[in-house]
């Protein structure tokens, strides 16, 4: 991952430097540090920066995993797609089963590595996805059915239905999905790890 460090009077100057060297503008660029450079007798001080460029970062995320995951033996194809501005790096193995576990277990575990890895190389956090053989997306679209049929069936009855518990990405699913039906209204309930999620249906 190639890093570029510049100079400027002020923070601004240096981005501008940073802008028409690598000729991008600055939402396509990190800057990882600012450091304050003294003057000397007859100098004035200077601010320093590193940068990285996110195509980069992207790019380096797809070797990672490759190398991370041939080490622990298995033999993967990545794709980068951007969903709403976010990589995702979808992983094709010869065995994902094992590399998602279950109930997404291990492709938990990947995707915690990997980013405690990614944000302490760039000093931030950096946004993006790990999915494999589109198990996230499926999972995701399995949960929106199920809180459309629960929902439908608590307008009806007007009785409010507790879903199994769910972790908070999984609630936050639902929430979302819900989040503008006119007959029903979602809310979380219990403590981790047995948090759920309780469709409850409006007053009319």
């Amino acid at each position: 991952m190639e890093k570029h460090k510049y100079q400027g009077k002020t923070l601004e100057e240096a981005k501008e430097q940073a802008k028409i060297d690598l000729q991008e503008v600055e939402e396509n660029l990190i800057i990882k540090q600012e450091e304050e450079i003294k003057g000397g007798l007859f100098k004035s001080k200077k601010i320093e920066i590193e940068v990285i460029e996110k195509r980069e970062v992207v790019k380096y995320i797809k070797e990672y995993l490759v190398k991370l995951l041939k080490n622990l033996g298995f033999q993967v194809n990545i794709e980068i797609k951007n969903k709403e501005a976010i990589p995702t790096y979808l992983i094709y193995s010869d065995n994902d089963a094992l590399l998602i576990g279950k109930n997404g277990k291990n492709l938990k575990a990947l995707s915690v590595v990997v980013n405690q890895h990614i944000n302490k190389e760039l000093g931030k956090t950096f946004k993006f996805i790990i999915d494999i053989n589109s198990y996230k997306e499926k999972h995701e679209k399995s949960i929106e059915y199920l809180a459309k049929k629960i929902a439908r069936e608590v307008a009806t009855s007007k009785i409010p239905v507790k879903l199994d518990s769910m972790n908070s990405y999984e609630r936050r699913i639902v929430h979302n999905i819900l989040t503008n039906n006119k007959k029903v209204y979602t809310e979380s309930e219990g403590e981790e790890p047995n948090r759920c999620v309780v469709i409850k249906p409006k007053e009319d």
